[in-house]
């Protein structure tokens, strides 16, 4: 069975590739350094990839007790974290992408929590969710 897709995780996606799309065309006035692009939206990608895991991590601690709950939940934060200290250290180690710009792309899930009011009546004026 298919479930419906939560409105407040729809909209922070959404939120996060809209920071992206607008950082990338302010990136693009000052520089054209491919390395710049690559890492904003491996940022973005992973941003977007956190928070639906935050979103499944915090579904699946609500069905369970309390205590193994808070243990679920800390154990996929420090999984969340992980992941992005060992990207981040991938891009500083090789020349592949920019890591200031991937933890800026990263930042956009920021971002877009803090516009969350305002992507909530954009989007259901769009798409009636």
């Amino acid at each position: 069975m298919r479930k419906k897709i939560d409105p407040t995780l729809f909209e922070l996606c959404l939120g996060i590739f809209l920071y992206g799309i607008i950082f990338q065309v302010v990136l693009l006035f000052f520089s054209r350094e491919i390395s710049y692009s690559l890492g904003l939206w491996i940022g973005v990608v992973l941003a977007a990839a956190g928070a639906v895991h935050m979103w499944w991590s915090i579904d699946k601690g609500m069905e369970q007790a309390a205590k193994q709950a808070a243990k679920t939940v800390g154990t996929n934060n420090l999984i969340r974290y992980l992941i992005l200290v060992v990207v981040m250290f991938v891009l500083v180690y090789t020349d592949f992408a920019n890591p200031i710009f991937m933890f800026c792309g990263y930042m956009g899930m920021k971002i877009s929590a803090y516009l969350n009011p305002w992507l909530h009546k954009v989007s259901d004026r769009i798409f009636r969710i």
